[in-house]
């Protein structure tokens, strides 16, 4: 996924790490040089849906202008979610 707005400087990345972790989704995300944040999802595919659902509202401070997904088949992201530099 490809998340544009306001969405760094907002805590996007901590708050989809909370989300990610309470659903038991694996992946990571991190921001990107051009003002955007990126992110992979792995895992059930209703929890999954439930991270990109999410992904288009953001945390209270964020706003979300354009949400970008992509659905692949599973690259077999390792075992919790981690915020990638």
């Amino acid at each position: 996924m490809l998340i544009s707005g306001r969405v760094q400087g907002v805590w996007f990345r901590g708050y989809t790490q909370e989300q990610a972790v309470e659903l038991d989704v694996n992946g990571w995300v991190r921001n990107l040089r051009d003002g955007r944040v990126e992110a992979v999802f792995e895992g059930d595919e209703n929890a999954v849906q439930q991270m990109v659902n999410w992904c288009h509202v953001g945390p209270p401070s964020a706003r979300v202008t354009k949400v970008e997904v992509t659905w692949e088949a599973p690259a077999g992201e390792s075992k919790g979610f981690r915020i990638a530099h």
